[in-house]
């Protein structure tokens, strides 16, 4: 018989919390994931992935942009519609589509009810998911832009998705002071759609590749989600564990194999 008091490690992450100025110079407590920060996933589109549908589609090249693109504000929306205004149809596959129908479209959420302003989908996914077959390169048109521009594409593209696969989560405290917790976008993350989903990249040890530690790796992202002196505390403490020798904790991605 098993022991009911007995705990599941087979997940297991470690994590740090830390306190540091965010962006308005105000200390604020972090708490971040060592366990993914410290690995070396990296994004794997056109190289492996999958897609997020419930059938392998590694030839679609749609990878997580099936749905369309969530704004989480007026301001995400704002700053996207700017840079859509520079799109050519050297960037953008369906820029003819887009300028026709419209590019963003609003619906009602299946979780609140609530109105949400999201990218409109085009022959199976987000309008803005340049095909394989593209001249212009397959992917993101806004990050194809972005690239081609010399700037990082979190500048141009949507909030969440820049983010992904890094999650931001803001918790206030009784006392008023808020914990930033950073970690990793698990499929539980997508609602009950993300348990659809047949492959998830963050399960999948062919994405665990990169040259770098994901604290390195995603310091763009990083750095805009717990601002630029918070980011630099956690780069120190964590370049002075590596100089140290200290074994990190292995993802469990990279334990189940």
């Amino acid at each position: 018989m098993s022991n009911p008091n007995s705990v599941s490690l087979a997940d297991s992450h470690s994590w740090l919390s830390f306190t540091a100025p965010d962006e308005d110079g105000d200390d604020r407590t972090f708490l971040v994931d060592l366990t993914f920060f410290e690995s070396n996933y990296t994004c794997i589109f056109g190289a492996g992935c999958q897609g997020i549908e419930e059938e392998p589609q590694p030839e679609a090249g749609h990878g997580c942009c099936v749905h369309g693109a969530h704004f989480v504000d007026k301001d995400d929306l704002k700053n996207v519609k700017k840079y859509v205004a520079e799109l050519t149809s050297e960037h953008w596959q369906f820029k003819d589509v887009g300028d026709k129908k419209g590019w963003w479209k609003v619906e009602k959420d299946d979780d609140t009810g609530e109105d949400v302003v999201m990218t409109r989908k085009y022959q199976g996914a987000c309008i803005f998911n340049n095909r394989p077959e593209f001249a212009g390169g397959p992917g993101c048109a806004l990050h194809i832009k972005a690239v081609a521009e010399g700037v990082n594409p979190l500048e141009y593209k949507p909030e969440v998705c820049w983010q992904v696969p890094i999650r931001r989560e803001d918790e206030v405290q009784p006392d008023g002071s808020i914990v930033t917790k950073i970690g990793q976008w698990d499929r539980a993350h997508w609602s009950e759609g993300g348990h659809d989903f047949h492959w998830w990249c963050l399960e999948a040890p062919e994405a665990f590749v990169g040259k770098e530690p994901v604290y390195r790796g995603f310091h763009g992202e990083l750095t805009r989600m717990m601002g630029e002196v918070a980011y630099s505390q956690l780069v120190d403490y964590l370049d002075s564990r590596r100089d140290a020798g200290v074994v990190s904790l292995p993802h469990p991605t990279l334990r189940k194999r």
